[in-house]
């Protein structure tokens, strides 16, 4: 008779694991990293697998530690600091015996602004986030040359420094680290003796997981009000698991789903175009019907914290306005382009808030309301 295994315990003694060396920014991070460890052995269960990616503004701030742990929590660790990507596609394709969890550390270093492009290792993290997407490529020698399919869906964790390409942004949990605060205090990662922990750790989440392999398949669990679409795809496997898993986990995995998820539309400045329809709506074109393409540029040039003063060390001039703009759309399906515009006495090109409406509807979200004036009568009530 095998002993039946306390999933909601055994995840909390994971998270313990991870709070003994690292000092994540919220509590919802610990859920998060947690129940992404415990995923990683239930792949084969799932429709997607979302990236983990520990990102920072400085060095010093615990993401290489914060991968070393979870690189002794998952199955078949492959540290892959300068793997090819045709040594990736052969890994997942199951060199060894198995398929890796593959952890990227300095991933800055690969998609970085000193880095130039990767498409092969970003096609390989996007393809890889859904079953059922190979990698095509051709192999053989000179003319004898077939198309072949690599499978590319595995676990993918990455930390560095600054941000990813939106791409990889948007299929991941992102934890943002932080340097520890002076008295903030974690014991120190010993290879020798850690990682022999966390292995055990490992090997009970591997025995857990096949005692809930078909509890979770094929299984969508209900989201929390308002996260759909790339979000809903990112958590699904991991609300999956804390409901197999009970106790406290599935509201605890919620919560922290609202949490991160609420933080990365916070975080996320989206494309240069989205930016800039946005600066459109809330900041230059308020409570205007329409405004001359030079008063545009003068206000959003004058944006505090905004990119138009400053694009590849020029400002944001009608050339490159009109031509942004004319990547959207009007609500009869006509691009987004300038108008005649009659002023005293004179006529000048500019923008119609009309002709913008449909985008801000598409791309945006709800401008945040102005608060409600009081109440008559209540002016003066403290």
């Amino acid at each position: 008779m095998t002993d039946t295994i306390d999933g909601a315990a055994l995840l909390d003694e994971v998270e313990a694991f991870h709070r003994r060396f690292n000092v994540f920014p919220t509590e919802a991070a610990y859920v998060a990293v947690t129940l992404w460890d415990a995923h990683a052995h239930l792949l084969d269960a799932f429709d997607s697998t979302p990236r983990l990616a520990f990102l920072s503004p400085e060095p010093g701030s615990g993401k290489s530690r914060a991968l070393e742990v979870v690189e002794a929590l998952v199955p078949r660790a492959m540290a892959a600091v300068d793997a090819s990507a045709a040594a990736l596609f052969r890994s997942v394709s199951g060199v060894d015996g198995g398929r890796p969890t593959i952890l990227f550390d300095e991933i800055d270093t690969i998609f970085g602004p000193k880095a130039g492009e990767n498409e092969q290792l970003r096609g390989f993290i996007n393809a890889g986030h859904t079953r059922g997407r190979p990698m095509y490529r051709c192999v053989g020698d000179g003319a004898n040359q077939q198309v072949q399919g690599f499978p590319s869906y595995c676990a993918v964790a990455v930390a560095g420094l600054g941000s990813l390409p939106d791409t990889i942004m948007t299929r991941s949990v992102i934890i943002r680290m932080r340097r520890r605060a002076r008295n903030e205090k974690v014991e120190q990662w010993r290879t020798r003796i850690h990682v022999q922990e966390g292995n055990q750790l490992r090997d009970r989440l591997a025995k857990w997981a096949e005692t809930v392999q078909e509890q979770v398949t094929d299984v969508f669990p209900e989201m929390p009000e308002g996260v759909a679409d790339r979000p809903a795809d990112v958590w699904e496997p991991l609300l999956a698991i804390a409901d197999a898993a009970g106790g406290e986990w599935p509201r605890r995995a919620r919560e922290a789903c609202v949490t991160l998820v609420t933080a990365s539309k916070a975080n996320d400045k989206g494309s240069l175009g989205v930016r800039l329809l946005a600066d459109l709506r809330d900041h230059v074109l308020v409570g205007i019907d329409r405004l001359p393409t030079v008063a545009i540029l003068d206000r959003l040039n004058a944006l505090d914290d905004a990119p138009w003063a400053d694009l590849h060390g020029k400002p944001l001039d009608n050339r490159r306005l009109s031509k942004m703009l004319a990547e959207y759309m009007t609500a009869d399906n006509e691009p987004i382009t300038s108008r005649n515009i009659k002023t005293a006495g004179s006529v000048l090109k500019g923008y119609y808030a009309t002709d913008l409406h449909d985008a801000w509807d598409r791309y945006l979200p709800p401008p945040p309301q102005s608060p409600l004036p009081p109440l008559p009568g209540t002016e003066n009530v403290a």
